[in-house]
């Protein structure tokens, strides 16, 4: 038996140490507690709407419920309001996510970052108070700010300039810029904070050798924040595809289904038209979307600065 042999079966064959404790099963004891409550408050509830979307279960008018298996999900790709529903989602979230917040808020951390002391306080505390209110109290502000007789209205016809009813001519944009508005806050927070950790010798270099500020923007402090970047892209983007209170308070998907995203449809198949199997199926979709586009973001920040 050579060496390496016999010094396989020593260790093989030696007791474990008291004091290795990596495989012990008491070490889950201090999380079992939280994971019991995610598994009775969150996979619980999830659990039972996978099941309800395979049934064609109503709030009224059905006195069983039956299980139809793939029904809902083949009704939904085959509805063309669900369809509808899909694209002005897309819009909304292309629109008021990841070009809206997204640039905006970028575009105001990097002017705050040399601003003065008071213009900071003063953007800042209003940016952030729109963030802070209520999303059902925000979507009444924005509706009477773009509604026929609305402020927005009222300064075009100031300035001479044509005015319309914005949320029936341009709906989906209104609520878009509407969502703009209330969440750009955030963006604006993150980023600040990704760019006060650049290192000032970083850009006073890049100044030396003849840099401009758009050339410095482009090639050192995007590529920098590239990961704060991603991060803000994929919440932001979860938090506008569940977007509801705001866009029910201006236009409650109207008119028509003009402005009626995926969490608006679901609600009106769930609890006005009492289809809750179809709704449920509806929001599981939405879940799917949801988690498609965090696989993608989450293989963009992947890969090293």
């Amino acid at each position: 038996m050579t060496t390496a042999t016999k010094v396989a079966a020593v260790r093989a064959d030696a007791p474990a140490r008291p004091g290795n404790r990596r495989h012990h099963p008491l070490r889950w004891l201090p999380i079992a507690p939280a994971t019991l409550l995610l598994l009775l408050f969150l996979g619980g509830p999830i659990g039972y709407c996978v099941y309800i979307a395979f049934t064609n279960m109503q709030l009224t008018g059905a006195s069983t419920t039956d299980f139809v298996g793939l029904d809902n999900f083949r009704r939904a790709f085959g509805d063309d309001d669900f369809r509808n529903a899909v694209v002005l989602t897309l819009v909304f979230t292309v629109v008021s996510s990841l070009v809206g917040q997204n640039t905006l808020g970028l575009a105001l951390a990097a002017l705050m970052q040399r601003a003065s002391r008071p213009v900071r306080t003063l953007t800042g505390s209003v940016v952030i108070a729109a963030w802070v209110l209520p999303e059902i109290v925000a979507g009444f502000l924005l509706y009477a700010f773009f509604r026929r007789e609305g402020t927005l209205n009222e300064v075009l016809d100031w300035l001479g300039l044509p005015s319309q009813n914005w949320l029936y001519t341009l709906p989906i944009l209104a609520v878009s810029f509407a969502n703009v508005w209330r969440g750009t806050a955030f963006s604006m927070l993150v980023y600040s904070a990704a760019l006060s950790e650049i290192p000032k010798e970083i850009t006073e270099a890049a100044e030396v050798d003849g840099a401009g500020g758009l050339s410095r923007f482009w090639h050192i402090t995007l590529p920098m924040i590239r990961r704060s970047i991603g991060t803000n892209l994929m919440l932001n983007t979860l938090q506008t595809l569940s977007v509801f209170g705001l866009i029910w308070a201006m236009t409650r998907g109207g008119p028509g289904n003009r402005s009626q995203t995926l969490p608006v449809f679901m609600y009106d198949q769930a609890f006005n038209k009492s289809l809750i199997g179809y709704g449920t199926a509806v929001a599981l979709l939405l879940l799917l979307v949801g988690g498609l586009f965090s696989v993608v973001y989450l293989r963009l920040m992947r890969e090293e600065v």
